[in-house]
């Protein structure tokens, strides 16, 4: 494949009111229309996650931002239980909170999966209610831990089905691996005895790279016959440059799949700040962000995520979140694919937002990696994944340049590249950022026996999409 030259495409960005959003110059393709995205009740299933998280700390506000949950095209939202929120008085639940929450989000056709955790301090030895805090160690505050976890499972078990135990518990230095891994025994137990057909979603890892601590876990769990309760490792591992991520992926799933290959593979929990540098706290606020490098990152997670072969990928999170002293750290939390006021009401959808409904709705359903398609072009940093969709005639054809964090330049090269095994009746160019599709002529591609030839490509630091036209519907 040999670059035919560079050059800028101005994309003017503009809002319009927050259900229109963004609009933007087009490319020099003719323009087909818009993508029109599906909510979760008009899509059957997903590999698509969004985050809930932090409402057990009211940092964000879920009834200020639950019209935008089902829209965003998301089939499962993670939520956090909030023992220190549920029980603020010894032996006194209150559990309105959360019915509210998880009622209204299966209203609109998305599964909740709900975290157990974190502390409560109204018992002595009964840990934080914070990240990086300690579990319960004391007689008194595991026996409370027991009996509010029973509660909960036996309040939720037909309305939940998977369900997570603690967050990030590598991170925490007030617990080894060998004690987290007897307290996971523990609530798994509670878990499986009220609900034997759970899924039980373990460690939420914060770090990739540590696979000794997971190895340590799954060791203690086989020795105690445990190991159906870690259907799912979920693992986050923020990275800048989110395609450096996959080989330390690939060694979590080598890993688990010496102890079981049905265990799942989830990103649990990834997310980028849309906000320079200093004014966001949390991971990967060391760089400067706005809002279009924080689209194009999530993107990037997305269909990266789609082909590694990770089974759910979860973007943190639906809304900015506003963190309170005492916790791991204060202040914005702007990873959020709403922009929220200090108050938590929303301001508007983010450029993130409209990325994240465009392909919730295409690759929607179930899709897989067509693992035998030959994909041939001379960049090692262009990242190419070819994808069929059952019940979908033709393929899609995913591709970015993946070299370094993602900017705000729209900057594109023009690439040839052929593939084979790929099958297209009439393929179209999507742009995920604002969802505008564009027509391929025969100047752009042309099939020759069991090849396909794609002629003047843009390509820039942001996923496009070349889908068959099937797959799609465009907005009258």
């Amino acid at each position: 494949m040999r670059y035919l030259k560079i050059f800028v495409i101005s994309l003017i960005f503009s809002w319009f009111s927050c259900e229109e959003g963004l609009t933007q110059d087009s490319y020099s393709f003719e323009i087909l229309g818009k993508l029109k995205t599906y909510s979760a009740s008009e899509i059957e299933s997903s590999r698509w996650s969004i985050g809930g998280e932090t409402l057990d700390r009211d940092y964000a506000d879920y009834h200020a931002y639950k019209e935008y949950l089902g829209p965003s095209g998301a089939k499962r939202i993670r939520l956090q239980g909030g023992w220190a929120k549920s029980e603020q008085v010894k032996g006194v639940y209150d559990f309105e909170w959360l019915d509210k929450i998880i009622d209204d989000a299966l209203s609109q056709d998305v599964q909740p999966w709900l975290q157990v955790s974190y502390g409560n301090p109204i018992y002595p030895g009964g840990g934080e209610a914070a990240l990086a805090g300690g579990i319960p160690t004391s007689e008194e505050a595991l026996e409370a831990w027991d009996q509010w976890v029973e509660a909960m499972v036996n309040r939720y078990k037909d309305k939940v089905k998977e369900w997570e135990i603690w967050n990030e518990p590598d991170i925490s230095k007030k617990m080894t691996a060998e004690e987290f891994a007897a307290f996971h025994v523990r609530t798994g137990d509670i878990i499986k005895s009220i609900q034997p057909d759970a899924k039980i979603i373990a460690l939420g890892l914060a770090g990739l790279s540590r696979t000794e601590y997971v190895k340590s876990i799954l060791d203690i769990l086989k020795s105690k016959n445990k190991l159906d309760q870690f259907d799912v490792l979920s693992f986050h591992g923020y990275n800048s440059v989110p395609e450096r991520s996959y080989s330390a992926v690939a060694k979590l799933r080598k890993l688990v799949n010496s102890f079981n290959p049905e265990i799942e593979l989830w990103q649990g929990e990834n997310g980028a700040p849309s906000t320079p540098k200093g004014q966001s706290v949390g991971a990967m606020t060391k760089y400067d962000w706005s809002e279009t490098s924080q689209a194009k990152w999530v993107l990037r997670r997305m269909l990266g995520d789609m082909g590694h072969g990770v089974d759910v990928t979860s973007i943190f999170q639906i809304s900015d979140m506003q963190y309170a002293k005492g916790d791991h750290f204060a202040g914005l939390n702007s990873k959020g694919l709403l922009k929220a006021r200090s108050d938590g009401s929303i301001e508007r959808p983010k450029i993130a937002y409209r990325a994240f409904q465009n392909m919730a709705t295409v690759f929607s359903g179930e899709i897989s990696k067509i693992e035998n398609a030959d994909i041939q072009n001379d960049n090692e940093d262009l990242m190419v994944f070819a994808f069929h969709k059952k019940d979908k005639k033709g393929g899609a054809i995913t591709l970015w340049k993946a070299e370094a964090k993602p900017t705000d330049s729209m900057e594109t090269e023009m690439v040839n590249f052929h593939v084979t095994h790929v099958k297209f009746k009439k393929p179209v160019f999507l742009n995920p950022l604002d969802g505008t599709v564009y027509n391929l002529n025969e100047e752009n591609y042309a099939k020759k026996g069991n090849r396909i030839f794609f002629k003047n490509i843009p390509v820039g630091d942001w996923p496009v999409v070349i889908v068959d036209k099937n797959w799609i519907d465009l907005n009258n």
